[in-house]
């Protein structure tokens, strides 16, 4: 008998392979290129009204984020506040030379230039027990580009030492945030071996000190002393105009 023939079943639509879930690429962030710079603070007597404790108080901020600094001291400073300046010696901070009387040097005889940086320098020694060779700063700077200046501090084995970036943390009326930002803005853009000018007596400088500190490790600097660096004898006094 014959049989009928059994119609083919339809197959089953082929499965469309599910789509691969798409995945968002991260941009990379660019690599942050590692930089040197230097924290430098001129102890000196204030020229103008200041708040008492300030220079205690920077110390402190830098004791607790771990932060070494070069500190400039004037010799009658070391001498009206010789526990404050051995403080320094002790944390672990750089000390150099920022004359005895704050004289503008070029003003000095030679053997005034002589007496001047000798006796803060004894001073200095006594209060601190640390030898400031050879690092000096002229007050003011006065004198960076002066012969008869730059001999006289290398008859005293001293050299002078300028920076690359200030914010002039002494006016009255400076900003905080524009003192924080002329700072940082400084030394990134001068790059490796970059130094900053700061001063031990102004509030400002006392707020702005921790901002400074946090935003310089986040562009990628390392906060060194002034002897960590190479070619400081180099720096001008004061940022390229």
């Amino acid at each position: 008998m014959a049989t009928r023939a059994r119609a083919a079943e339809p197959k089953p639509p082929a499965s469309k392979a599910s789509p691969k879930p798409t995945t968002r690429r991260r941009r990379k962030k660019p690599a942050i290129e590692p930089f040197r710079t230097a924290l430098t603070f001129d102890a000196e007597h204030p020229d103008r009204r200041s708040t008492p404790g300030v220079q205690e108080r920077l110390l402190d901020i830098l004791d607790r984020l771990d932060a070494r600094a070069t500190f400039f001291i004037q010799g009658r400073w070391a001498e009206a506040y010789p526990d404050t300046a051995a403080r320094i010696a002790k944390s672990g901070h750089l000390v150099g030379n920022h004359s005895h009387y704050h004289a503008r040097m070029p003003h000095l005889s030679r053997d005034g230039l002589a007496f001047d940086i000798k006796t803060a320098e004894d001073v200095i020694v006594a209060t601190t027990g640390v030898d400031p060779k050879p690092w000096f700063r002229n007050p003011f700077g006065a004198g960076a580009e002066s012969r008869r200046v730059l001999k006289a501090l290398d008859r005293a084995g001293y050299v002078h030492v300028g920076w690359s970036a200030e914010a002039w943390d002494w006016e009255p009326d400076r900003p905080v945030r524009e003192l924080v930002d002329e700072i940082v803005t400084g030394l990134v853009n001068a790059g490796d071996e970059s130094v900053a000018l700061l001063h031990t007596w102004p509030m400002r400088t006392e707020k702005a000190l921790p901002r400074i500190i946090a935003r310089i490790r986040d562009a990628g600097g390392q906060l060194v002393r002034v002897d960590q660096l190479d070619n400081i004898i180099a720096l001008p006094s004061g940022p390229p105009s």
